[in-house]
C-alpha cells in the first residue's frame, strides 16, 4: 500500500537527489490532468475529478462512490481529498480495498484472495505489484 501511494505521489526526477523514487508523498494533486475525468453518468460532472489524495483517487464515479461511503459530497467538494488528510488516506484504503468494475481489489490481489482466472494468466495478469499498478492506474 505505502509502495503504491507513494509512487502515485512522487514528486521525483530522473536526476533527483537520492533517485527518482525517493519523493514519494509530494504531491496532493494531480499535475497537469489530461482531462476532467468525467465519464460516468451515474454521477453528475459540476467539477474536475483529477487525481487527489495518496492512491490519487480520479473520475467522478469513485469521487461519487466514495463520497457516498463516507457520507461526504464529493462531487461537489473534490478537493476535499487535497485539503483534509484523514479523508485523503480514506480514500485511498476505500479504493485500495474495493473492487473496480471487472478489476478485484488491490487488497484482493496482494492477499492472493483472488485468482486469475485461465484468460488472466494468459494475458499476464498474475498476482503482484504489477497488477496492482494497473488495477490504480486503469
Amino acid at each position: 500500500f505505502f509502495a503504491q501511494t507513494s509512487h502515485e505521489t512522487t514528486g521525483g526526477w530522473d536526476t533527483a537527489p537520492d533517485g527518482r523514487f525517493a519523493w514519494g508523498y509530494c504531491f496532493l494533486r494531480e499535475e497537469n490532468p489530461p482531462s476532467t475525468y468525467c465519464t460516468s453518468s451515474a454521477y453528475p460532472c459540476p467539477q474536475s475529478y483529477f487525481g487527489r489524495g495518496p492512491i490519487q483517487l480520479t473520475n467522478n464515479n469513485n469521487y461519487g462512490l466514495f463520497g457516498r461511503s463516507v457520507n461526504r459530497d464529493l462531487i461537489n467538494n473534490p478537493d476535499l481529498l487535497a485539503t483534509d488528510p484523514t479523508l485523503s488516506f480514506q480514500s485511498a484504503i476505500w479504493f485500495w480495498m474495493t473492487a473496480q468494475d471487472n478489476k478485484p481489489s488491490s487488497h484482493d490481489v496482494i492477499t492472493r484472495r483472488w485468482t486469475p482466472s485461465a484468460a488472466d494468466t494468459a494475458a499476464g495478469r498474475v498476482s503482484g505489484f504489477g497488477l496492482i499498478t494497473n488495477i490504480i492506474n486503469g
